[in-house]
């Protein structure tokens, strides 16, 4: 999210959480103030390999209630963030192609609140590109995730599909394909899309 009544627009569908991208690389780096979301909203940051006293500072300023991190944030790293920010969920992200090592999780498990599968592309996310989700179908932990990576209108059905699965899926992360513009969500496109996934 980046545009003030967008936000307000988007926060009014009552979503579960709603992400503000501190990354300067990206397109949709958000400057400027979150303004009063409804209660139950989760206002989540998203950041890639920040120095840590960056995103405390950043984290505290916005009252984040989540942090999605999208880099090569170290075990260590997310440990000590932890320490500083002991009530915030901590969401790692892990970019998917063709295949995946799940091993490479299992560090994590006890650190984290939830992994995020987005797809591998030439941004930090944002790509509007899907993986293969059969991938998914050798996820060994009951650790819930996120799903995300060009999720659109029409991956409803596939959606649901995987959703009654056994998977531990515990949210779907949508972004690229629902904006005119980055970091300028389409209302009508994600209301039909809640409308049909719910």
């Amino acid at each position: 999210m980046k545009f003030t009544e967008n936000i307000l627009q988007v926060a009014a569908l009552q979503p579960d959480y709603l992400g503000f991208i501190f990354y300067e690389k990206s397109k949709r780096n958000f400057e400027g103030i979150i303004p009063k979301l409804p209660k139950g909203i989760k206002k989540t940051g998203v950041f890639v390999n920040e120095y840590i006293e960056i995103l405390v500072s950043l984290a505290e300023e916005y009252q984040l209630e989540a942090i999605q991190l999208h880099g090569e944030e170290s075990v260590s790293y997310v440990i000590d963030l932890k320490n500083y920010l002991p009530k915030v969920e901590i969401i790692k992200v892990f970019s998917i192609k063709d295949s995946f090592d799940f091993e490479v999780l299992k560090p994590y498990l006890e650190v984290v609140n939830y992994f995020l599968f987005d797809t591998k592309g030439d941004e930090k996310g944002g790509n509007g590109i899907q993986f293969d989700w059969c991938v998914l179908d050798t996820y060994p932990f009951e650790k819930p995730f996120f799903l995300s990576g060009g999720i659109g209108l029409e991956d409803v059905i596939k959606i649901k599909e995987i959703t009654n699965s056994t998977l531990p899926i515990y949210g779907i992360d949508i972004n690229s394909k629902f904006e005119s513009k980055p970091g300028f969500k389409n209302i009508e496109e994600i209301k039909n899309f809640k409308k049909h996934i719910l």
